[in-house]
């Protein structure tokens, strides 16, 4: 059995002083995609990734973004869309992390240059089995100026920037993401990509879904694009195949009001797995809270594959 989470800890410092390092102990999973790790090299907590090895892009921008697979294993191979990847062993210390070149294996898709310093994306070759992981947290984005109205948005209109943004990434990201399927199909492996997608697929996958159609993360060109990822052939959506036609589970609730208590919420983290991978998920969970307490605003999904 292979057990794989993966998680937006929303700052890895804010997520171990609401016991992160205790659920990565106890919870036994093999592989975990992390995004928004949110801190540079210097201020990672000692030991922040446990007994697992890690691989990181944490980007250029201070306090933003950042992504991580931590592996029981040192990957065979790690890449990343700048060209380096810190790694370290188990219970490294942040000093510890070295520096090592990560190129590609497939040319970034014109487009994605532009994000390329962000830490948005890292792609490794697990070591014990012929599958490539790969850990993307996406761009919130915003509204179209069309739908922008001042004092009705979360956020200051911005004439439709962000959404322009998010647009460009996912359609550039689209083209990079059939590149790196194929590649890793062409050497033997299967192929996971995990993270915060930042996309609300269906209306099971929002609680509010009829008052948030004119919102960013459920507009229907977000979910569209989604699902032109999605076939029988190239990838699925695990989760989902395991809950069809249920409601959630979600894994994105609003710190804000009564959201997590009443279930409200929104579901963003994803295993999207091409076939026979997805075929052998047997179980998955959304660990809502470790002893009581949210580890961030999303939740670890956790799936246990019958790899065999």
């Amino acid at each position: 059995m292979l057990r794989i989470a993966t998680a937006n800890v929303n700052g890895i410092r804010a997520a171990h002083r609401r016991g992160f390092g205790d659920w990565l102990a106890e919870r036994g999973a093999d592989v975990i995609a992390l995004q928004e790790v949110r801190a540079q090299q210097g201020k990672l907590p000692d030991g922040a990734f446990g007994d697992h090895h890690v691989a990181l892009d944490l980007g250029t921008l201070p306090g933003r973004n950042g992504v991580a697979v931590l592996t029981r294993r040192a990957p065979e191979a790690v890449r990343t869309w700048n060209g380096t990847a810190l790694v370290g062993g188990p219970s490294a210390a942040a000093d510890a992390l070295t520096q090592l070149p990560a190129l590609d294996h497939v040319p970034l898709a014109r487009g994605l240059g532009r994000f390329a310093s962000e830490g948005r994306y890292l792609e490794v070759d697990l070591a014990d089995a012929p599958l490539t992981i790969a850990c993307l947290y996406l761009p919130k984005g915003g509204l179209p100026a069309a739908l922008q109205r001042p004092g009705r948005m979360r956020e200051e209109p911005d004439g439709g920037a962000r959404y322009d943004r998010k647009m460009r990434f996912m359609a550039a990201f689209a083209r990079y993401l059939s590149r790196t399927r194929r590649a890793a199909a062409a050497n033997g492996r299967d192929f996971l990509l995990m993270g915060d997608l930042n996309i609300a697929h269906t209306e099971l996958d929002l609680a509010a879904w009829r008052r948030n159609q004119q919102n960013d993360g459920f507009l229907p060109e977000e979910r569209e694009w989604l699902g032109r990822q999605l076939s029988p052939r190239t990838l699925i959506d695990v989760v989902r195949r395991l809950h069809p036609g249920e409601d959630g589970p979600y894994s994105w609730w609003s710190w804000l009001g009564q959201s997590f208590a009443n279930d409200a919420g929104w579901r963003l983290d994803y295993h999207l797995a091409t076939p026979r991978l997805a075929r052998t998920a047997v179980r998955t969970e959304v660990d809502r809270e470790f002893r009581g307490e949210r580890l961030s605003d999303h939740s670890p999904v956790v799936v246990d594959y019958d790899w065999g």
